[in-house]
Formats: structure tokens, sequence, C-alpha cells
């Protein structure tokens, strides 16, 4: 069960761990337009570990929090969108995955927007988005790392990229208007 103490915390290691990942951005996009891939790609790494660690000590040491519910997905939405426009440069089909996760975003923040006004819940993120988070940061640090890859893979990689997206879209907004309509009390999803 959730401290209620804890999930109205704002200073937590956790919410600290987002804020550097908002902070590693402009360092990603000053080491890629120096045209640093191999750094460019620790950063992201390092981006990426510490969104792993946020979300394990957010959840072994109760310091899951209604900020960091919404802060968490700020941090990875911003990392990911950058990293999608510098690959534009290399990659110009990239605008897809770029266009859908702006769609994906929007449309799911929209929900989950409502279900915070109406119940004050903050709903976290579950396995299709974590997953479709993994694929889409391993799928880009390849890009960064391996910029001549060929185009096939590549094409491939953006095309199970997209699948994934447009999975997690549906699901986010299935279960935040099953929330919406069936109330918080009568649903698990508000775990």
């Amino acid at each position: 069960m959730q401290d209620k103490n804890n999930y109205n915390k704002i200073f937590t290691i956790p919410n600290f761990l987002s804020l550097i990942r908002i902070a590693l951005i402009p360092v990603m996009f000053y080491l890629f337009r120096a045209k640093k891939f191999i750094e460019t790609a620790v950063v992201l790494v390092v981006s990426a570990i510490t969104d792993l660690a946020d979300g394990f000590i957010a959840r072994k040491f109760n310091m899951v929090s209604k900020l960091g519910k919404a802060l968490d997905p700020i941090a990875d939405k911003l990392t990911q969108g950058v990293v999608l426009l510098f690959l534009l440069q290399y990659f110009p089909y990239m605008l897809l995955p770029l266009s859908l996760l702006l769609v994906k975003e929007v449309l799911t923040g929209i929900s989950q927007l409502i279900v915070l006004i109406k119940y004050d819940v903050v709903l976290g993120a579950v396995w299709h988005g974590k997953l479709t988070t993994a694929f889409l940061y391993s799928m880009a640090f390849l890009h960064i790392v391996w910029v001549d890859i060929p185009k096939v893979l590549s094409i491939v990689l953006v095309s199970v990229c997209l699948c994934l997206m447009v999975f997690s879209l549906i699901a986010y907004n299935v279960r935040n208007f099953r929330v919406i309509k069936n109330g918080k009390q009568s649903s698990n999803d508000l775990e």
C-alpha cells in the first residue's frame, strides 16, 4: 500500500534522477551536433540507467510520488523526442516515430489529465510502455553508434518501434478511458 506522506513528497531521489535525465538532454544535443556519436550514445545509456534506477529506487524504498509518476514519463518523452530529432538529420524516416511519439503523448496525456482532474490520481507506466521505451532507446542507440547502418535493418527497427508505439498508444488509452468511465474504485488500473 502506498504511504500517503511519501506519495505527496517532491524531494526524492527518484525525482532528482528524473531531473538529471532532463539535464542530460542538452549535453546529448551538444555531443550529437559535434558528431561525437559514441559520447552521445554513452550519455543516452547513462540517461537510460538513471531511468531504471529511479523506478527501482521509487518502488524498493517506497519513494513513489505523484510528482515522480508525472516527471518520469516527461523526462523519458523529452529524451526520446530530442534523440529522434537528432536522428532525422541522417534518417529522414525517423519523422514517423517522432510524429507518432507526439500523437501518442498528446492523446495519452489528455486522457491521463482527465483521470487526474476527475480522480486526483496519476496513472503509472505499465509493461507495454516500458517495452516500447526500452526498444525506442535501443533503436536510437544503435542508430547513433552506427550512423551508416544498412537501410533495410534501420527500416525494420523503426517499423518494429512504430508497431510497439501504436500498441502502447491504444493500450494506455483503453486503460485511461476505462478508468474515466468506471471510476477509480472499480478499476485495478490505479495501482
